[in-house]
């Protein structure tokens, strides 16, 4: 079957959303860019290329972007550590952490807080936040799963 140019270049583009949703879905965890690669059904260096292409920006760099848009949200809203904070958006470094926090919007982290603090509603009380996010152990205290209940 003959496609079109344009067919062929929807159909690229469908795999590659595939990706990039696993992305958005996953920001959080640590992904390993030939799995989200296969997503799309290409190859590692043939999925960055596209990607770019198709995105303006490598796969990593569109990654970051994300988990630093989700910091912003986590400093300016939750009363969590910058350290905390680089640990649940995805960072395994918070020097890493920083620098590209401070690349993507010039302020450390915490010139970023004390800029916006205060200027939103109530901050999330942290261990609300932790929850949310999944971070640490992520139920409530003194709750029991559901595995040790059903043993009881």
């Amino acid at each position: 079957m003959v496609t079109s140019p344009d067919e062929a270049r929807l159909a690229q583009l469908r795999r590659l959303r595939l990706a990039k949703d696993v992305m958005d879905r996953d920001w959080a965890e640590p992904l390993d860019l030939d799995a989200v690669a296969g997503h799309a059904g290409y190859s590692r260096y043939h999925f960055i290329r596209a990607f770019k292409g198709a995105y303006g920006s490598t796969p990593g760099q569109y990654l970051t972007r994300r988990r630093i848009e989700r910091a912003e949200e986590l400093l300016r809203s939750a009363n969590l550590s910058v350290t905390e904070i680089c640990s649940l958006v995805g960072f395994s470094s918070l020097g890493t952490f920083s620098t590209s926090f401070k690349r993507q919007t010039g302020l450390t982290p915490r010139a970023y807080r004390d800029l916006y603090v205060g200027r939103a509603a109530a901050v999330i009380p942290g261990c609300y936040a932790m929850l949310w996010y999944g971070g640490r152990d992520a139920r409530a205290p003194g709750s029991k799963d559901r595995n040790s209940r059903e043993a009881e």
